[in-house]
């Protein structure tokens, strides 16, 4: 029996009809896909243009003749309450509901169509399937949040049980914790680990400090697929190295789609059959491929929320050898609030310089985890978890590496944690300013 398949029937959501329009959505040559995207953008306009007094009133007197004219969507265009953004014909009662994550700090309730939200599964599963992976038999090894409220965490256990995955815990990172999922490992069949990328990352440090490469205890395992954090080379290579299997990177947004997913070529490919994405710059003009700029996305599909020119907050490249039938995602920099704000006027990614602080942070394995948080303009504070205290001599070393690429006269302050605060979801954010 398909149970996975089933289950999404059982809420609602056509999964058979899905996959077979996705099949013929990518089925279309060049020419045919250039037209079905061009139709699909002026399909999806003209519905809430017609059917949404919340985007009729957002868009206004914008000229939307012209695609490039239409005004682009925030998050906090978005923090309203949901009823006043829904379309005509559609409640919240018959739509798929959810809230996103609050990882870019503008968090709010959004809702999808029912037929859009089949399509957003038929789009992943398709993806997985690029790696031998089908939902309705492969077994999943789950590192993710889980509510900790009494109905939301059996209804994450019951959704766990339809869709043949077993959740391991990413608030315990302890080796007695890791202990016992490698029990598990050794005595369960996985054919795949899916979750967030710090925990599975501190997973691979102990298999390494245990001289152990998971494969060899669980041989069934396939790939591993890390989302929803930074996946960084240095990391990809280690949990290369420890679970034996391919490292898949996944880009998605709950209130989208699946964006952008590693192919078999270890292309970042982005998904263009349900979604349509455009790099722009601070004055929302549309930047050629191979230029950095803010990652605006159409969701073809959700007629019950308009997401259309919506700048998801994430900063990022689309490859020089992108076409609009398969763009890839060259580079994803970091969110468009992980920026450094400095004394001198000047601004840093914030994920950038954690990568250098880490290249210098973890070289001795000494320290698992770390993230760094800006309190003022020239003050950065360390925060992380160690086997020992760290020396003055590396405190300067790291500071030093610090001044470098941000500039002189900043403060740098350590904190040795007994672990690392996680949002409820179970997500890690490696920087955080706090200046408004």
């Amino acid at each position: 029996m398909q149970l996975f398949d089933f289950s999404l029937k059982l809420n609602g959501f056509d999964i058979n009809k899905a996959k077979s329009a996705l099949k013929d959505i990518t089925a279309l040559n060049e020419e045919a896909f250039i037209t079905y995207l061009n139709s699909k953008r002026q399909d999806i306009l003209d519905f809430h243009l017609e059917n949404n007094d919340f985007y009729k009133s957002f868009v206004n007197s914008a000229d939307v003749a012209s695609w490039n004219s239409i005004p682009v969507m925030t998050k906090r265009h978005l923090q309203q309450p949901l009823e006043q953004r829904l379309s005509k014909g559609y409640t919240a009662n018959s739509v798929y509901v959810n809230k996103t994550s609050g990882s870019s700090g503008d968090p709010f309730i959004f809702a999808k169509d029912k037929w859009c939200h089949a399509l957003t599964w038929a789009e992943i599963m398709n993806r997985f399937g690029w790696f031998g992976i089908d939902f309705n038999t492969s077994k999943q090894a789950r590192f993710y949040g889980i509510p900790l409220d009494k109905k939301g965490y059996y209804k994450e256990r019951l959704k766990d049980w339809f869709s043949n995955r077993y959740r391991f815990s990413v608030f315990d990172l302890s080796d007695n914790a890791f202990e016992s999922v490698l029990a598990k490992f050794q005595s369960t069949p996985f054919d795949y680990i899916n979750g967030y990328t710090s925990p599975i990352v501190q997973f691979a440090k102990f298999l390494k400090r245990k001289k152990i490469v998971l494969k060899s205890i669980c041989p069934t395992l396939k790939v591993c697929i890390v989302t929803s954090e930074m996946l960084f080379d240095n990391d990809k290579t280690l949990l290369e190295t420890q679970f034996g299997v391919p490292i898949v990177n996944e880009y998605g947004a709950s209130e989208l789609d699946l964006i952008a997913f590693q192919n078999t070529e270890d292309q970042w490919q982005v998904n263009s059959e349900t979604l349509y994405v455009e790099i722009l710059d601070d004055n929302d003009n549309v930047l050629p491929y191979g230029q950095e700029g803010r990652i605006v996305i159409t969701s073809l599909y959700n007629k019950a929320h308009p997401f259309i020119r919506y700048d998801i907050g994430d900063i990022g490249i689309l490859s020089e050898e992108s076409t609009l039938q398969k763009p890839i995602l060259k580079k994803l920099v970091g969110r468009t609030n992980d920026i450094a704000r400095l004394p001198s006027g000047k601004t840093a990614a914030g994920l950038t310089f954690y990568y250098i602080t880490k290249s210098v942070i973890e070289n001795d394995g000494n320290v698992s985890e770390f993230i760094i948080e800006q309190s003022e303009l020239d003050a950065f504070k360390i925060k992380y978890v160690s086997k020992n205290v760290l020396s003055n001599d590396e405190k300067e070393t790291i500071s030093k590496a610090m001044i470098q690429y941000l500039e002189p006269g900043i403060s740098i302050t350590f904190e040795r944690v007994a672990k690392l605060d996680r949002s409820k979801s179970g997500k890690l954010k490696q920087f955080t300013s706090f200046i408004n």
